[in-house]
């Protein structure tokens, strides 16, 4: 299972209401809020073994799978 498709499923078990695949205004649009982001970067920092930052807890790392996906691969890399 590649990276995307491990965040997808964290997102998914989360909030499974949501098309994740589509929306790309997470926080701008309300769709998450946070209680939400708190479970998903502790579900992030277990499954991939990193610690996501308050810096990096910015809309712009939030508001689509692919911004989240991107986040996880840096923080693995570092």
């Amino acid at each position: 299972m590649d990276t995307k498709e491990t965040v997808l499923k964290i997102l998914q078990e989360i909030r499974p209401d949501i098309a994740f695949e589509t929306e790309t205004k997470l926080i701008d649009d309300g769709i998450l809020d946070s209680f939400d982001i708190v479970s998903i970067v502790g579900d992030l920092n277990n499954e991939f073994e990193i610690e996501i930052s308050v810096d990096e807890l910015v809309p712009e790392n939030f508001n689509t799978l692919q911004a989240i996906t991107d986040l996880v691969e840096k923080m693995v890399q570092d």
